[in-house]
């Protein structure tokens, strides 16, 4: 791996969005996207800092002073949890092979270290104590982390299992949007939309396309206005059958908890 400049910020070792795209081999364009169609996946202070003002100024005067990122108006620091998170996000070989080197090699490393064998028995033993303490914060610190992220997730099905079929057009449109930002923002909605359709009719051994269009020739033959006919979707044939809407729902469940959608009002 490339040697980083050390970057320090609020006693963490942290990254530049450059530094971390440099290491994952990807672009800086990826990072960014990663973290906008994710945001609600990082919390401020924990995963990243976002430097304005004069905390920019003070942070550039110290580390980025001769780097093209001395004129940038705002940054974005990563810390490990956020580097960790990335990781996720990007899931490639690299990125896991490159996040572990981090770990060892930026961010675990620890600067000016002490030689303890030098201290007085008492001293190394007080410093064995915090060193054990200290580790077992941090390692509840993740475990409660980890915990809440598990609730989050735990709670997202449980919200998604409850869909029903009371108000279920508002309900599958609010999660397909939500899976649509998600994966590239609104143009990807019909793309999902279709994803459930096909996957409806393989299950239901169905041909929604073909009962649409024998539901408007039905409907034109009886003399229905074309403004209305032309109005008719697939999901009015879904509603239609009871089986089949059985089945959609099940579907919309399964697509939702494929891509790890946040649910928060789709109940």
């Amino acid at each position: 791996m490339t040697n980083l400049t050390i970057l320090d910020f609020q006693n963490q070792r942290v990254l530049t969005t450059e530094q971390l795209a440099m290491v994952y081999e990807t672009d800086e364009v990826r990072i960014r996207q990663g973290f906008s169609r994710n945001e609600d996946k990082f919390v401020s202070g924990t995963h990243y800092y976002k430097l304005t003002g004069a905390e920019l100024k003070e942070f550039k005067a110290k580390y980025l002073k001769d780097t093209n990122l001395k004129f940038a108006s705002e940054l974005m620091l990563w810390t490990e949890r956020g580097a960790n998170r990335h990781c996720k996000i990007l899931d490639t070989d690299k990125a896991w092979e490159q996040f572990d080197n981090l770990e060892e090699t930026y961010f675990n490393v620890k600067q000016n270290a002490i030689d303890t064998s030098q201290l007085s028995p008492e001293l190394q033993m007080f410093s064995q104590i915090f060193n054990s303490l200290a580790k077992n914060d941090l390692e509840q610190k993740r475990l409660s982390q980890a915990v809440e992220e598990t609730k989050q997730q735990v709670h997202n099905i449980s919200e998604i299992v409850a869909l029903n079929t009371i108000d279920w057009r508002k309900e599958t449109t609010e999660i397909i949007n939500k899976i649509a930002r998600k994966t590239g923002g609104h143009k990807q909605y019909q793309e999902i939309r279709n994803e459930s359709y096909k996957l409806l009719d393989e299950r239901a051994k169905s041909d929604i396309k073909q009962r649409l269009t024998n539901k408007q020739r039905k409907m034109a033959l009886e003399g229905v206005a074309k403004s209305k006919i032309d109005k008719v979707s697939r999901l009015d044939v879904i509603e239609e059958d009871k089986r089949l809407l059985e089945i959609y729902l099940a579907v919309v469940k399964e697509i939702a908890i494929k891509y790890q959608v946040q649910i928060n009002s789709a109940s």
